[in-house]
């Protein structure tokens, strides 16, 4: 079939540019000089935390059937006295308050990062890693949480919703290259090889509404999503769940950005960020930091983002 920016159909994974050993993608992007330059550029004296708390009823995706967010107390200051600690005295005990808990979620909740083994074609995830030979018992021995290295980039906020004069942009809007582009220039900022980009829809003044937030949401189109890697980007983020327009107006590919960053460009994605104060203040160019849990083999994991504004020129 002809070459289609805009169908998520017939396609494969691609081969790493970095070795045939690579399991992070466009995280390579980084580099020592990288960083520094980064760090060189922000101003320390104000700082944004785009991450989401986690609590129990959480928009999830518990709906096909992943575990929803729970969290509960494995031990309680009065609880121990009652049940009694092994070796310790009742006294003791009733001494020291120890308070303990422990939770349970699907890896995709809340704010997190996509990793490289998440989606993929065939079988094959990027830089032809195999479900037969690759994927164990108990997940991916490729591509997983563990290997992702801390980020520090340069990111790039694009907010559609100013564009378009609105406080978010409607159920199922597609964002197209072009928007892409009109963004671009109504902000006067550009994309650079390795920058991070956070795509802002406004979805997240309906937090945590699970159905206002999560049900049709905004987001990129393939054809955009390609535009925004040859542009240069190392990573893609929004304020959604998915990053993606949903439902598809793919009829071949249920989930066409995904499938093309993580499969095809070796890019990985954040969602549930929350870009609101970073929209309200205008920063556009800012110093992003993050890093995920090493969470072996996992397809995704929570993260913690927070941005430094550059310093203005």
């Amino acid at each position: 079939m002809a070459d289609n920016n805009a169908s998520g159909a017939g396609r494969e994974v691609a081969t790493s540019p970095y070795g045939i050993d690579d399991q992070i993608g466009r995280l390579n992007l980084m580099s020592p000089e990288s960083r520094a330059a980064v760090i060189s550029n922000i101003d320390g004296a104000q700082f944004f935390d785009l991450s989401v708390d986690y609590f129990i009823g959480m928009p999830s995706w518990q709906a096909i059937g992943d575990p929803s967010y729970q969290i509960w107390m494995t031990h309680t200051p009065h609880g121990n006295v009652v049940e009694g600690l092994p070796t310790v005295s009742r006294e003791m005990t009733e001494y020291i308050s120890y308070s303990g808990d422990a939770m349970m979620m699907y890896t995709h909740t809340g704010t997190h990062i996509d990793t490289l083994n998440h989606y993929g074609y065939n079988g094959r995830i990027y830089n032809n890693f195999t479900e037969h030979d690759h994927l164990a018992s108990r997940g991916w021995q490729v591509s997983g949480a563990d290997k992702m290295p801390p980020i520090v980039a340069r990111g790039v906020l694009l907010d559609f919703a100013a564009l378009r004069g609105v406080d978010m942009l409607p159920d199922r809007y597609g964002i197209t290259a072009e928007d892409v582009d009109e963004c671009l220039a109504h902000q006067g900022v550009d994309i650079q090889l390795g920058d991070v980009v956070l795509i802002r829809t406004g979805r997240m003044r309906d937090w945590p509404d699970a159905v206002k937030w999560g049900e049709n949401p905004p987001g990129l189109t393939r054809p955009a999503a390609v535009h925004l890697v040859e542009k240069g980007a190392m990573i893609v983020g929004s304020d959604t769940m998915c990053v993606e327009q949903g439902p598809t107006t793919d009829p071949d590919n249920y989930t066409p950005v995904h499938t093309y960053l993580l499969a095809e460009a070796g890019a990985p994605l954040i969602e549930v960020l929350y870009l609101e104060d970073l929209a309200a203040a205008k920063v556009y160019e800012f110093g992003f930091f993050a890093a995920c849990l090493r969470l072996r083999g996992a397809t995704g994991s929570p993260l913690r983002p927070w941005v430094f504004p550059y310093r203005k020129q």
